[in-house]
C-alpha cells in the first residue's frame, strides 16, 4: 500500500455554468489554475448525462447516456496528473425523476444544468498516473 501525506493549499468554491459540458468546465479551471492534486466534490442537476462503466475483462469504458433532466446526488473526485497535464478523475451519482439512481465515470457529454463545487487544493505533490498492467488503468504511481 502506498500512501502520502499532503497539506492543503488552496480551496475553490463555486458554480460551472448552464448549458456547458460539466468534465470540460472541470477541466478547463484545474488548467487555469494549475492544480496537480485534490479532490473535488459537486452537487446539482444536468440536462444530459453520460457516465461509464469499466469492462475489467475487455479494459474499456462501456459508455452510457440519459438524455433526461436529472438530479446530481453526488459527484466526487480527485484531481492528479496525466501525460503532463492536470486531469479529474470523476464519478457520479445521479437520479431520475422517479428516484432511481445511476452513476459512473464521468464522461465528455454531460450537460450542465446547474452544479455547485468545492474545490480543495493540494499544491504541487505530483500524484502522477501512469499505466498500470494488471488492471489496464491510469492509476496514480505511489
Amino acid at each position: 500500500m502506498g500512501y502520502k501525506s499532503v497539506l492543503i493549499e488552496r480551496k475553490f468554491m463555486g458554480r460551472f455554468p448552464y448549458g456547458k459540458d460539466l468534465l470540460e468546465e472541470i477541466n478547463k479551471l484545474i488548467t487555469e489554475e494549475n492544480i496537480l492534486s485534490g479532490e473535488i466534490r459537486i452537487i446539482g442537476a444536468v440536462s444530459k448525462a453520460v457516465f461509464g462503466y469499466y469492462d475489467a475483462q475487455s479494459k474499456n469504458y462501456i459508455y452510457i447516456s440519459k438524455d433526461e433532466h436529472m438530479e446530481i446526488l453526488n459527484a466526487i473526485g480527485n484531481i492528479s496528473v496525466k501525460d503532463g497535464k492536470p486531469f479529474a478523475h470523476v464519478h457520479i451519482t445521479l437520479a431520475d425523476k422517479n428516484g432511481n439512481a445511476f452513476g459512473g465515470h464521468l464522461m465528455e457529454g454531460t450537460i450542465i444544468f446547474a452544479a455547485e463545487f468545492v474545490i480543495t487544493d493540494y499544491g504541487d505533490n505530483n500524484l502522477e498516473r501512469v499505466y498500470d498492467k494488471t488492471t489496464g488503468l491510469q492509476l496514480w504511481n505511489i
